[in-house]
């Protein structure tokens, strides 16, 4: 059994392992600052990833990519490792992991309909329904009715709901990108170009906001340097690698909907990490956001 259902177990670790990679990630961002956590992580990723390569493949570093390969990757981790990394990891501070990963869950739908405007990928009603029902599930645990004014209003702030989202979008766009660049290419090889194009934008923002001081603090910090670690490992390295598990041996619609059960499987973690107090239909949103997903892969 356990080895007939090796892609579905491996879909299911993954989102285990993104979980605990955005809650230790949250955890350091609280202690040093989300500009200090990305690029650390970062340099720890490509460490532990440039490994993997290197007895794997033979190489240390992606030399043997093409310059198609180059450009087109180098443009998704500047869209998604920088640019979207960026709003998302300041969003954990603004609403927290859990309520950013909910957020996230559009990545999908987004991806969906980008696909269908720039490759002209099929886009079915069904398709449609799933995005609306993942849209529903979202609005469920951020909107709430005032029974005083009969208003509806959110319960969460605007900001980070609006950074969560910047960084949905900015995975969505790089995944387009990285569809283009990687073809045929190794997905871990493929993976250090973009942190590479990641790791030189943060650089150059350091540089231009002159945050080094910050960053040095950061890496005297112990218990930060624990969670990046942590979030470095479980997130970029081992998250990956079990999700491209998990597409060798199950089909891509139902890897993408079982990992996408991160909204839920989070909520344990906000509970006994941060001690949040969840709601029931903050449970229920959740759910159905997960279900919206589903839809959207399976049908």
């Amino acid at each position: 059994m356990l080895k007939s259902n090796v892609g579905e177990l491996a879909a299911l670790a993954t989102a285990f392992c993104w979980s605990l990679s955005a809650t230790a990630f949250e955890l350091s961002g609280r202690k040093v600052g989300s500009l200090s956590v990305n690029y650390i992580r970062l340099v720890t990723g490509f460490i532990f990833i440039s490994v993997f390569t290197f007895f794997t493949r033979g190489y240390f570093l992606p030399i043997d990519a093409t310059s198609k390969n180059w450009i087109f990757l180098s443009i998704s981790g500047l869209i998604g490792f920088f640019i979207g990394d960026l709003f998302l990891f300041q969003s954990y501070l603004e609403v927290g992991s859990r309520v950013s990963m909910l957020i996230m869950a559009t990545s999908p739908p987004i991806a969906a309909l980008l696909g269908f405007i720039i490759f002209g990928e099929k886009l079915r009603v069904i398709s449609i329904l799933g995005m609306a029902i993942t849209l529903l599930g979202i609005a469920i645990v951020i909107l709430s009715k005032n029974p005083d004014e009969k208003k509806i209003k959110i319960t969460h702030s605007v900001k980070g709901l609006t950074y969560a989202f910047l960084g949905s979008l900015g995975q969505s766009v790089g995944l387009i990108f990285s569809k283009i660049g990687m073809g045929e290419y190794n997905p871990f090889a493929a993976t250090q170009i973009r942190i590479i194009a990641g790791f030189i934008s943060f650089t150059i923002l350091f540089i231009y906001l002159k945050k080094w001081d910050d960053l040095r603090l950061a890496l005297k910090d112990k218990k930060a340097m624990l969670g990046i670690t942590i979030g470095s490992i479980f997130g970029p390295f081992v998250g990956v690698s079990l999700s491209l598990l998990s597409l060798q041996y199950t089909s891509a619609g139902i890897s993408s909907t079982i990992t996408s059960i991160v909204p839920v499987t989070i909520i344990p973690l906000s509970m006994l990490v941060f001690k949040e107090k969840i709601k029931l239909k903050e449970i229920l949103g959740a759910i159905t956001t997960v279900a919206g997903v589903a839809v959207l892969f399976l049908f």
